[in-house]
Order: structure tokens, then sequence, then C-alpha cells
């Protein structure tokens, strides 16, 4: 990784997080991910992809697990465990490929899985010059069903996945997830009369519970954006600033 670093503040600057500063840049998705988890204090989590560790320090700054974060790119890998550090937090941080899990890791199953996989197919867009954005945005030849496979064989019986990703990769996801049950899907709408961008996705290995359809977050108030500073509704401002978690029923 070359370049400057910047220093984020998220969760109202309860976290301090150091980013690339050109490069693959947490916002807000991390931050939803880790609200939509219905983790209790001591259960296992294991995030796949975990970039600089936004979304695992934002889970555990709510609640008290046992953490583990894979990242292929040492260079994130490297300032996932510096930001666990600065701020306080316990977790493993394993570089390693989620394509061909570290041999320790196999061996290991968790309560949670959680991860927000590249967005865009390889064959359809443009790699990004910078390798650190491509590799956090494309999916290469690992694409998104083989993230969904990689994370259902790391739980436990029982165990939950949680996803968030582009609202029109559902059909995908949901495929994925056939032998799951009690599927919750929030959709994430940017405001209210719009199109959900962005869904959450949280599904329970080896249940034979329903799915349900969740009414939508809407992210921010008013038809537009009209004035400097952040729109976002209450319910979002919540869960950005304040840390709350996402009320999703099946837990």
């Amino acid at each position: 990784m070359s370049g400057a670093l910047t220093d984020d503040g998220f969760l109202n600057g309860r976290l301090q997080m150091l980013q690339p500063r050109h490069g693959y840049r947490a916002a807000t998705d991390p931050v939803f991910l880790a609200a939509a988890i219905g983790a209790k204090t001591g259960e296992t989590v294991l995030e796949l992809g975990t970039g600089v560790g936004v979304a695992l320090g934002c889970l555990l700054a709510r609640v008290e697990v046992a953490a583990t974060g894979v990242e292929l790119q040492p260079d994130y890998a490297d300032l996932a465990r510096q930001n666990m550090a600065r701020n306080g937090l316990a977790a493993e941080i394993i570089t390693g490929d989620i394509a061909d899990m570290p041999p320790d890791l196999r061996a290991q199953s968790f309560d949670h899985v959680m991860m927000n996989p590249p967005f865009y197919p390889s064959a359809r867009h443009s790699a990004p010059q910078n390798a650190g954005k491509s590799a956090a945005f494309l999916e290469g030849d690992f694409g998104l069903k083989h993230w969904i496979e990689a994370g259902l064989k790391r739980l436990k019986p029982l165990g939950w996945l949680t996803i968030i990703h582009r609202a029109e990769r559902l059909a995908t996801i949901l495929t994925a997830l056939e032998k799951t049950g009690d599927i919750r899907i929030l959709p994430l709408a940017s405001r209210a009369g719009r199109p959900a961008g962005r869904v959450l996705v949280r599904a329970r290995k080896g249940s034979a519970g329903p799915l349900c359809l969740l009414p939508p977050l809407v992210l921010h108030t008013g038809e537009s954006h009209a004035q400097d500073g952040d729109d976002f509704s209450p319910a979002a401002r919540a869960i950005l600033r304040d840390g709350n978690a996402l009320a999703m029923s099946g837990r």
C-alpha cells in the first residue's frame, strides 16, 4: 500500500480508523453490517474480507465477542490489526485467502459469519487502477456465490450468516442460501419512495424457518440533499452515530 493514510472517525468518533487515502475506503456499509449482527456476549464471529477492520470494530464497540477477521491484502490486514489495538479492541486478524482458507481456520466453526463482498463481477466492469480498490470492488474468479458458500462452511449448526450487498444481486444471494432458513431481508433505501440500493440479508444455517421481507430502512430525510451536513434519518443516525443494533427479527 503506497501513499498517505487518513484517520477517520466512526460511531461519532468512538472509533478512530486508519485508512489508505487512495484505495478502498470504508464508509457506511460496514457500519450497517455490524449493526445487523445479532451476536450475544461470548459468541464467536468471523468476518470474511475484513479490510481495515471497520465492521469488526463497530461490532466490538457494541458487544464483547470472540472476533476473527480474514483479509487477503497484507497491508489492509496490518491496518486492521493497528486499528484494533489503537481502539482497545481484541480481534484476531488473519492474512489469508478465503478461497483457500488457512488450515487453522478450516478447523474452526463460528456462531456468526459476516461479509461485505466485492460488489461487481469482473467480466462486466473495468478494474480500478488502485490494486486495493480493485480487490475490494471486483469479484474476480471467486464470485458472490463462492463467498456465501465459504461463509456457510465456517458456521456452526444453526449459526447465522449476514451479508450486505447491492439489491440487484439479491437473486444470487438467495440461491446461494437455499439450504438455510429464517432468512431476513432488510432493504436499505437512500430516501423514502426510492428503490433500495443495498440489502442486508441474514440467514440461519440448517433452519427451516420462513423467509421474511422486512420494511425498508430509509437512510436520509427529505427528497434530496439540500444543504451542507448529513441528513441521515433518525433510524440511520442511531446506527451510524450511536452504534445501535438493527432490529432484525429471527434472533
